[in-house]
């Protein structure tokens, strides 16, 4: 008996030193990052190799001032904020409506329309830019806000997550609330939107992270430079010589900071909702 639990102890003890050694390894990227933003342009790389990489050693903001004095990078995240804003209200409205369809009402046709939806999901985005360009281009959005948000106003994943959450509200709660003289569309959104509320954070944190890393698409559809997104801003620090790694530091910084505040504020949320988040068919 004491074997065994010593066993589970050592188990225990590996499984945690192994996600210590996991962790270190996501984060430290972070911290020299952070740590690299606020150094002078020559101590980035001199430091590498001992443990100041991962200090502000020479604590400066000089490199802020060189990223927004090259790149507007806060109009640039301004349009980013502005055009996912749109992309989150629409899409969270009509994808949990489609979830919500799927789940809980009997129509000729849903399992094959889930079957689409859960088919259409392994596609990755690159195989289908060209079309989805042409498109865009047909209806003349191109180089407009509406371009980059129209054709994000839909996920299939997004979908999905609805969909296996609302299988989990008991029928009788809906039925209760049709009895009392709610028609369909309002029972979804007196009764089951309000609990609902962690798997609406987890599609919103999902959907955000995804729509402001996202770099191809803004690449190829806006050409006005007051159009453009924080990732196209941070790519020019790349390209426009001089090119300088403090002032691209800090510009990932600034990139970055809008989503480490957004998960920190809904983490409750999005860890309930993935865990409650089922896979049933």
């Amino acid at each position: 008996m004491m074997k065994i639990k010593t066993r589970k102890g050592l188990k225990k003890v590996f499984i945690y030193i192994l996600n210590v050694v996991f962790s270190l390894l996501f984060i430290l990227p972070l911290v020299w990052m952070i740590a690299s933003a606020f150094k002078p342009e020559h101590r980035i790389f001199q430091d590498i190799g001992s443990y100041k990489a991962f200090l502000p050693v020479g604590f400066t903001l000089e490199n802020f001032e060189q990223a927004l004095r090259r790149v507007p990078m806060l109009r640039y995240i301004a349009n980013s904020v502005t055009y996912i804003s749109i992309i989150m209200v629409i899409s969270l409205v009509f994808n949990s409506l489609c979830g919500y369809a799927l789940a809980k009402f009997k129509f000729a046709g849903r399992k094959q329309m889930l079957a689409v939806v859960i088919s259409l999901m392994a596609f990755p985005f690159e195989s289908i830019v060209i079309p989805l360009f042409m498109v865009v281009n047909k209806l003349h959005l191109l180089n407009t806000m509406a371009g980059l948000i129209v054709p994000f106003t839909a996920r299939c994943f997004s979908i999905y997550l609805f969909r296996q959450f609302f299988l989990d509200i008991p029928d009788e709660l809906l039925e209760a609330s049709e009895i009392d003289g709610s028609s369909k569309l309002r029972t979804f959104f007196v009764v089951v939107i309000p609990i609902s509320g962690p798997v609406f954070a987890t599609v919103f944190i999902l959907d955000f992270v995804l729509r402001w890393s996202d770099f191809l698409w803004p690449l190829i559809t806006i050409i006005d430079s007051n159009l453009r997104t924080v990732q196209l801003g941070i790519q020019t620090l790349f390209t426009d010589p001089p090119i300088y790694y403090g002032p691209i530091m800090a510009a990932l910084v600034m990139a970055v900071l809008p989503m480490l505040v957004l998960f920190l504020f809904f983490q409750k949320y999005y860890v309930q909702g993935i865990s409650t988040t089922g896979l049933k068919g």
